[in-house]
C-alpha cells in the first residue's frame, strides 16, 4: 500500500514535469517517454477525500447486580479517507453532477468488462473506512485495455465489508454482434486465499460440537479451580478474564475461536486458480431510455491437486459469476424511473449492491 501511495503522488511530478531552462537538452528517447506518459493520464483524475459524520447513538446498560449500575457504551463517529486516480470514460447515462470527486460515489459501470471507448483505461482507489465502530480497508485497483477483438484485463479487489480480497488477471478473445453487443471468452488466473478452508474442522466432535475449551488451553489459556465449585480463566498473559463459565463460553471463547481462525488463515499461502470465463456485454443509449448489463461466467476450474483447493471444500467443480445491470427510462421530461445493480459470487461468497428509484421534476 505504501508502494502504492509513492506512485500515486509521483505521477502528477512525472507529467507535469518541464524540460529545465539550464543542463542538457532532454533527449529524443526521453521526450518520446514524457509524451508517451502524459498521453496515458491525459483526462485521468486524482482525487483525495476525507468524509465524516456521526455513527449510532450511545446505548446504556443498566445492571442490578451490585446496585443499579449504568455503562455507556460509546460508538465513535463513522468517517472514511479515500485516495485514487482514475482514467474511464464516462458512458452516456452517467451523470457528472458534482464538480469534484470526494470519494463516495458508487459508480455501477467501473464493475464492466468493456467500456465506452477502446484502448486503455485505469482505476486506483483505496478506501480506509470506519461505520458503526468497524474498521475496514476497501481497495479496488484495474489496468483495463479493449480492443475489437480481444480484453485484457488485470484487477485487485479488497471489500472489507464482504470479507473477500483477491487478485485477478484475464485474457479474452471478443467476438462483436453489431455495434452494441459482444461476447467473450478466455481464461482468468485469481489469486487468493484458500476459501473453504476451516481451521475449527479439526477440533470438531463426532456428535457435531467444538471442542473449545482444549483449543483454548493450546492457545495459553488456562483454567483454575477453587475446590468450593468456583471456577477463574486466565488469558495466555496470566490476566483474568472471566469467573464464571456463563461469561467464559459467552464472551471470551467466541474471541478466542475469532483469534484462531484468522491466525491460520493468515498462515496458510495464497492459492492460484486456472478458471475458463465466457461473458458478454451490451450497451445502447438514447436520451429517452438506455441499458447496459454485462456478465461473466466461470463454469470450470482447474484441478491442481493442491490440499487447500477449493474443489476439496465444494467436492468438484462450481460455478463463480459476477454481472451487472443500468437501466433507466423516460417517460416524459419531469417523470423517470432507474434501476441499477451489480452481483457477485466466487468460491460460494457474494456481495452485491443496487439502487432502484423513481425522479419527478416539476415543470
Amino acid at each position: 500500500m505504501r508502494k502504492l501511495l509513492v506512485i500515486l503522488c509521483m505521477i502528477p511530478l512525472l507529467v507535469s514535469a518541464q524540460q529545465p531552462k539550464f543542463g542538457p537538452a532532454p533527449t529524443q528517447k526521453e521526450n518520446k517517454f514524457k509524451k508517451s506518459l502524459k498521453k496515458t493520464f491525459k483526462y485521468a483524475t486524482f482525487y483525495g477525500a476525507i468524509n465524516g459524520g456521526n455513527s449510532v447513538s450511545d446505548v446504556d446498560v443498566f445492571s442490578v447486580t451490585n446496585g443499579l449500575q449504568t455503562n455507556t457504551i460509546a460508538t465513535p463517529f463513522d468517517y472514511s479517507i479515500t485516495l485514487g486516480v482514475r482514467k474511464i470514460a464516462r458512458l452516456g447515462y452517467e451523470n457528472r453532477a458534482n464538480t469534484f470527486y470526494n470519494g463516495t460515489e458508487n459508480s455501477f459501470s467501473d464493475a464492466a468488462t468493456i467500456g465506452k471507448v477502446k484502448g486503455f483505461e485505469f482505476l486506483f482507489e483505496a478506501d480506509f473506512a470506519r461505520q458503526q465502530g468497524n474498521e475496514f480497508l476497501n481497495q479496488n485497483h484495474f489496468l483495463r485495455y479493449v480492443g475489437d477483438q480481444y480484453i485484457v484485463k488485470i484487477e485487485y479487489l479488497q471489500d472489507g465489508f464482504a470479507d473477500i480480497e483477491f487478485f485477478e488477471f484475464s485474457q479474452r478473445y471478443r467476438y462483436k454482434i453489431g455495434k452494441k453487443f459482444s461476447f467473450n471468452v478466455g481464461a482468468v488466473q485469481r489469486l487468493s486465499e484458500p476459501y473453504g478452508y476451516d481451521p475449527l474442522a479439526e477440533w470438531m466432535l463426532s456428535n457435531g460440537n467444538l471442542h473449545y475449551t482444549d483449543l483454548a488451553i493450546q492457545e495459553g489459556y488456562s483454567i483454575e479451580f477453587d475446590g468450593s465449585g468456583g471456577v477463574s480463566y486466565y488469558n495466555p498473559s496470566g490476566g483474568l478474564v472471566a469467573e464464571n463459565t456463563q461469561i467464559w463460553e459467552g464472551v471470551v471463547v467466541p474471541q478466542v475461536l475469532a483469534d484462531y481462525t484468522e491466525k491460520k488463515r493468515d498462515a496458510l499461502d495464497q492459492t492460484l486458480q486456472y478458471s475458463v470465463v465466457v461473458g458478454f456485454d451490451f450497451y445502447h443509449f438514447e436520451k429517452k431510455w438506455w441499458l447496459h448489463s454485462w456478465g461473466n461466467l466461470m463454469p470450470y476450474h482447474y484441478d491442481d491437486g493442491n490440499e487447500f483447493s477449493y474443489h476439496k471444500y465444494n467436492d468438484g467443480q462450481w460455478l463463480d459469476y459476477s454481472g451487472g445491470l443500468i437501466f433507466g427510462y423516460n417517460f416524459s421530461k419531469s417523470l423517470g424511473v432507474f434501476l441499477e445493480g451489480k452481483y457477485n459470487k466466487y468460491w460460494n461468497r457474494n456481495w452485491h449492491d443496487f439502487s432502484v428509484g423513481i425522479n419527478y421534476v416539476i415543470r
